[in-house]
């Protein structure tokens, strides 16, 4: 300490023979930057700035329920919207409505009052809450506006939220509609298609009416009973054949004249055959109740029993036997009948034989169609299966349609008006003050140690010995005339006056500068003017 104590003295003392010669140096520059800003402060308008706080609430009805056809996260659709009314048309009506920057309007043009409101007007996001999954939960934003008036300020922010939300609900709204509409288009147009191969699908079907491939199990069985009903029209044929050769046999013995063609006189064909003619005979002249009738009759009964006996015995088929006791007009009528069902048998086997090529060709062209047949099959489930899909999308979109009509303002709504701030937000004078002060002390420091740097001139003795070793032997003060005293006080008169009248006018420019200044505030304020996000 006790090593210390002159060197601080001697600083001292140099700090003190410093102001001593440039005081006067040191008092102008402190206080022509001083009067300067504090004149710029005080001459400042006071900016007011207000807030309202919007709440966003995202759906609240499970999607699993209801989906919404709302797409697109709501800070996506806020940026939209801010888009939206920072236009300039929206902006030059808000101007106008309000009587906003009169002053501005008067003196710029009408894009750069449309660009000073842009830059007046703030969003700011502000999370409050969010899901674990998926979906953004509740969250809100802040719409600032600042300007000069407060009460204004707190009805143009209030006014912006309010549009905010509106427009929030005709753009969910519309877009809602839009979704509806376009999936009704799509829709119909799937629905046309959907006909159109269904009526192709139809023709297709109609046109190859049993050649399709689903159906060649039903031709294939028809195809074996086809071949079975031939097969057994063939052995009804062949019998038919065979038993009208007999019958043409009989009849031929029974009718011929020739020698051994007609029947022995005592078989029992013969008698029977002579017994039937004399009845037929009898009846014409008698009664059945007469007595030679009702013998001829038994005799006839007597001699049929006897030969279905010798039928039975010889294992006659019912046909042979049938044609042994036949007379020649049953057999001649068995003949009619056989050559009646052997006919039919004919056209019945052409019948089954034109439906077995038929079937055949059916058979035969059901590979061929089958391809196609699948590929119209396969567009048609495919454009079912999107029909089905479109349309329950649609029904989506019809209840989400509704339920948005219905919410109206629940998805956004204020929470926090705007209300006119009592104290301004800008500009903070007791801090610009003091870096006022704070600035002009720094800058007459610094004109006063600039000054004594640039100085290469002796001020006492000490710093003469200091800067050579020649011994000084004698020091002369300066001696100044009275004329001299009377110049050097003019010329500090004169000094002080141009000082006086440059501090006024620095205080009148910068008082000039600061009225109705906004911008300025802004920029001389602790806060940057927020500016909107992009």
């Amino acid at each position: 300490m006790q090593e210390e104590g002159p060197d601080s003295r001697a600083g001292l003392a140099q700090a003190a023979a410093i102001w001593d010669r440039r005081k006067w140096l040191a008092l102008v520059l402190f206080a022509a930057p001083c009067a300067a800003f504090l004149s710029l402060v005080s001459t400042l308008p006071n900016l007011y700035s207000s807030t309202a706080t919007v709440l966003v609430e995202q759906q609240q009805i499970p999607e699993g329920y209801v989906k919404s056809s709302v797409t697109g996260e709501a800070d996506a659709r806020l940026h939209m919207i801010r888009e939206k009314i920072l236009n300039r048309s929206h902006l030059k009506e808000l101007i106008e409505r309000f009587n906003l920057y009169p002053d501005l309007r008067k003196r710029a043009d009408e894009e750069s009052v449309v660009e000073r409101m842009r830059k007046d007007i703030t969003l700011e996001l502000k999370e409050l809450q969010r899901q674990v999954f998926g979906r953004d939960g509740t969250f809100g934003f802040k719409v600032s506006y600042r300007g000069r008036d407060p009460e204004t300020v707190a009805r143009v922010a209030n006014t912006l939220a309010g549009e905010y939300v509106e427009e929030n609900v005709k753009m969910r709204t519309r877009q809602a509609s839009d979704t509806t509409l376009l999936l009704k288009k799509q829709l119909d147009e799937i629905k046309a298609r959907h006909d159109e191969q269904e009526r192709r699908i139809a023709q297709f079907q109609q046109r190859h009416m049993g050649e399709l491939p689903d159906q060649i199990h039903v031709n294939l069985s028809t195809l074996s009973r086809l071949n079975q009903d031939l097969a057994l029209n063939s052995e009804h044929q062949m019998r038919l054949i065979e038993r009208r050769e007999r019958l043409s046999k009989q009849l031929f013995d029974i009718t011929a004249g020739g020698a051994g063609a007609a029947p022995h006189p005592e078989s029992l064909a013969y008698q029977l055959e002579k017994l039937r003619t004399e009845l037929t005979a009898l009846r014409t002249r008698a009664s059945h109740k007469h007595p030679d009738v009702q013998r001829l009759q038994g005799e006839i009964a007597a001699i049929e029993k006897a030969l279905a006996e010798m039928a039975a015995d010889a294992k006659l088929d019912p046909a042979q036997a049938a044609a042994l006791l036949a007379s020649p007009d049953d057999i001649r009528q068995a003949l009619r009948e056989s050559d009646r069902d052997l006919k039919n048998l004919k056209v019945e086997e052409q019948r089954l034989r034109q439906e077995l090529i038929a079937y055949q060709r059916r058979v035969e062209r059901s590979p061929q169609h089958a391809q196609e047949f699948q590929q119209l099959e396969r567009d048609f489930k495919m454009t079912r299966d999107l029909y089905l899909s479109l349309l329950q999308r649609y029904e989506d979109a019809l209840l989400a349609e509704s339920m948005e009509r219905a919410r109206h303002d629940a998805e956004m709504r204020i929470i926090d008006p705007a209300m006119p701030s009592a104290s301004p937000a800008a500009p903070n004078r007791t801090r610009l003050y003091l870096i006022g002060l704070a600035l002009s002390l720094a800058i007459a420091a610094g004109g006063v140690m600039l000054a004594e740097y640039r100085d290469r001139s002796f001020h006492d003795v000490d710093e003469l010995r200091a800067f050579t070793k020649v011994p000084i032997l004698v020091r002369i003060p300066l001696i100044e005339t009275k004329a001299e005293r009377r110049k050097k006080a003019v010329w500090a008169g004169l000094r002080a006056a141009v000082s006086l009248v440059s501090l006024a006018a620095i205080v009148g420019a910068f008082q000039y500068l600061g009225a109705e200044n906004e911008q300025l505030v802004w920029m001389l304020s602790e806060k940057p003017a927020p500016s909107a996000p992009r």
